[in-house]
């Protein structure tokens, strides 16, 4: 019989729609927090593929991809989810929430998200939480699905998720994992 293998670390990231400035600097400060010191803050992109959040949110929202330091198990995700809705709480507006925080993880395979929503690809693993494989990596940089979500899926973050990745591969070097 095969004996049970470590788990593997990987990146905690996460996915921050916004509109409001002093919601995002808020929201930063409780993932720091929570995670520990941010090591990658990418540009601002224009959350312009879906109207989903506009009665929410308002329009002009915008999404900033944040990765943490620290490497973690996998096993974090379902209370990383739930420690992201306090916050999105904790913030929330007169209309609504200020923030939507969309944690997850990278490593050298593939990129996975929290979600609280059942869907056909998405795997529940406990308290509400299922895991929704976004992307794989294959030639040279992690490659979409089909369900992944739009602005996801356009290309818009291939740079930040490379970048990502690299530090992940950088640190998992340090821990002489690789």
């Amino acid at each position: 019989m095969a004996e049970p293998t470590d788990v593997e670390p990987v990146k905690v990231f996460i996915a921050i729609l916004w509109k409001d400035e002093d919601a995002l600097d808020q929201a930063k400060r409780n993932l720091t927090n929570e995670w520990g010191e941010i090591d990658f803050e990418g540009p601002d992109h224009p959350f312009d593929t879906t109207h989903f959040y506009d009665e929410e949110m308002g329009t002009g929202l915008h999404r900033r991809i944040v990765s943490h330091l620290e490497l973690v198990s996998p096993e974090f995700l379902p209370a990383a989810k739930h420690k992201c809705n306090r916050i999105e709480d904790e913030l929330r507006g007169a209309k609504g929430r200020r923030v939507n925080l969309d944690v997850g993880y990278l490593d050298h395979n593939k990129i996975v998200l929290a979600s609280m929503k059942a869907a056909g690809q998405k795997i529940y693993l406990t308290d509400g939480v299922y895991a929704d494989l976004t992307s794989r990596f294959g030639q040279g940089r992690y490659q979409p699905f089909e369900w992944t979500f739009p602005d996801l899926r356009d290309g818009r973050y291939d740079e930040e998720w490379g970048r990502i990745r690299e530090i992940y591969k950088r640190q998992r070097k340090a821990r002489g994992i690789w």
